[in-house]
């Protein structure tokens, strides 16, 4: 699809179709009123900050992707595919110099920074750096905090559940995981500049995970928005359909088992109050077994003590995260990255 399609879809009275007007299965409460004046200007607002250049995708995502979540990682051939991004490099270097990692010594060269980042904060950099470009300081700190938290979480989750359910391919769940909700940055964008003005605060919680919400509020939500931004980048239709439809894996066709992982670690999340706009959630023992209805939704094929299993599995993993995970503000590629212990 093009996007002056995608764009002409948004203009339209209706909004965009593709999705259906079903709720999401996470939806919040219903939506309350909103003028329809509120509405439409959100929209035109929504359409400017698409229109005024979607972030590119550096050519090398999916090959460093792969390459980082290979056993042994070649740290030579990384390094000089990071060197042919001055950016990526800047951000790899400024972490590694940065207060928060603490190393005595400058760091100068790439290779020496590569070792030092790790691994799995290079994914998530690789992925998200020119993101952070496009957003700039257009989206308040603490919701795009929020924003990776919750992202981050699910690629994590994800690529572990779907290396135990022996998915042939977990590196690219974690991709798929990382920006299932991409869709959300240029609603933030909205939101944000909406909320400068004193008598028009938008609260960000809770509409990210309710569809309904999102189209009443704007006339659009991020799972479409999402798509847009995929065919922009010249997605896979597997990765597309994973931003489209990880609210609702059920209707998943082109791989059911990617958008139900997804949607199983993204509910999980939810679940445990890993949300946009929301505060970091204190730790709890897990109570009764809310865990079994999101496996019997986003993975049926799993049998009920299976469903258990990797329902403790990753209770246990999402303690592990949390704990590594610093929720201040800390900065995108600080302390609110950590490193995913449960890769094998």
């Amino acid at each position: 699809m093009q996007l002056s399609k995608c764009y002409a879809e948004l203009e339209s009275p209706e909004g965009p179709a593709s999705l259906g007007s079903e709720p999401s299965a996470n939806a919040a409460a219903s939506p309350t009123a909103i003028d329809p004046e509120e509405r439409q200007s959100r929209k035109v607002a929504l359409m400017a900050a698409l229109s005024d250049g979607l972030p590119t995708l550096p050519a090398y995502v999916f090959e460093l992707n792969s390459m980082l979540a290979a056993t042994p990682v070649n740290l030579k051939r990384v390094a000089e595919i990071i060197r042919t991004d001055p950016s990526l490099t800047a951000q790899v270097l400024r972490l590694c110099n940065s207060a928060l990692m603490g190393f005595r010594d400058h760091v100068t060269r790439i290779e020496n920074a590569v070792i030092l980042v790790g691994t799995e904060r290079l994914r998530t950099m690789v992925l998200t750096c020119s993101l952070v470009e496009y957003v700039g300081h257009r989206v308040a700190s603490e919701d795009i905090q929020s924003f990776w938290q919750h992202c981050f979480l699910t690629a994590a989750l994800s690529e572990r559940l779907a290396r135990a359910i022996a998915y042939p391919q977990p590196e690219q769940v974690y991709l798929a995981g990382l920006l299932h909700d991409i869709g959300a940055l240029p609603l933030l964008m909205v939101t944000s500049a909406e909320s400068k003005s004193p008598e028009n605060v938008v609260a960000t919680a809770g509409w990210g995970e309710s569809l309904e919400l999102e189209r009443e509020h704007f006339g659009s939500d991020h799972c479409e928005i999402g798509r847009w931004i995929g065919v922009s980048w010249n997605f896979s239709p597997t990765l597309l359909e994973v931003m489209v439809k990880h609210h609702t894996p059920g209707e998943a066709r082109e791989d059911p088992a990617l958008v139900g992982v997804v949607a199983a670690a993204d509910r999980f999340c939810v679940r445990r109050g890993i949300v946009l706009g929301a505060d970091p959630p204190e730790l709890t023992e897990p109570t009764g077994n809310q865990d079994q209805a999101i496996f019997q939704t986003c993975l049926p094929q799993l049998k009920p003590g299976e469903a258990d299993k990797l329902a403790e599995m990753l209770e246990a993993d999402f303690l592990h995260l949390i704990q590594l995970m610093e929720f201040g503000a800390s900065g995108l590629f600080g302390g609110g990255i950590p490193k995913n212990p449960f890769r094998e």
